[in-house]
């Protein structure tokens, strides 16, 4: 199999890349970014890409599935209309490339709360993404929205760990315990999963606690 992956970078990203290459199944990983992966690995295919010009590479779009992990925070971004291209613009576009190439399966990794129609901007472009690419031309798409994602050490944002401490100290008590932080890892795992799943409906939410429960 071939896969496919917008978003390899990042932490979600990087931890589906290093599984996905130790898969037997997936011959090939290919990946699109703007900077050099820290991963090197035979199976795997770097793509260094403008991701303001789609359209100069959007035939390299072709697999078995296309996974899309990109995200950014306002502060990184710089203003609500840099951080909306990224996390919307660039994976639309991207999916929508794929869909017109026939790659038959989308994962998509969204957000807790998204809602195109929430009053706050970051719920609501991550569901104005889900709503958009619903309507593209895949055979299925799996759209995930997992809780606070624990990134590990390295790679975590300090708000991260104050909302995951925050969090674990609730679930002593049995609280919050639908909302309990998730790693990176086990998300790339189940997102790995998705991909042998068959589906009746075309489009499957999956909420964090459905995403514990996978099996």
């Amino acid at each position: 199999m071939k896969a496919l992956i917008i978003g390899s970078t990042g932490a979600t990203g990087t931890e589906l890349t290093k599984q996905l290459i130790e898969q037997e199944e997936f011959t090939e990983v290919h990946v699109f970014v703007r900077n050099d992966p820290t991963i090197n690995h035979p199976k795997l295919n770097v793509h260094k890409v403008d991701f303001n010009e789609i359209s100069f590479w959007s035939d390299q779009l072709k697999g078995d599935v296309l996974f899309l992990a990109m995200g950014t925070t306002l502060k990184t971004a710089g203003s609500k209309e840099a951080q909306y291209k990224v996390d919307v613009t660039y994976q639309y576009e991207t999916a929508k490339a794929a869909a017109n190439n026939n790659v038959p399966k989308l994962i998509l990794v969204s957000s807790i709360g998204a809602n195109q129609n929430s009053i706050f901007f970051y719920p609501k472009i991550k569901g104005k993404l889900e709503e958009m690419v619903k309507k593209l031309n895949f055979k299925s798409i799996y759209i995930l929205r997992p809780p606070v994602l624990d990134r590990g050490e390295v790679m975590m944002r300090p708000t991260e760990r104050k909302t995951i401490a925050f969090i674990k100290r609730f679930n002593k008590f049995g609280l919050l315990e639908s909302q309990k932080p998730m790693t990176t890892f086990f998300l790339a795992s189940k997102m790995i999963e998705l991909v042998n799943k068959e589906t009746i409906d075309k489009t499957i939410i999956l909420e964090a606690k459905d995403i514990f429960s996978l099996e």
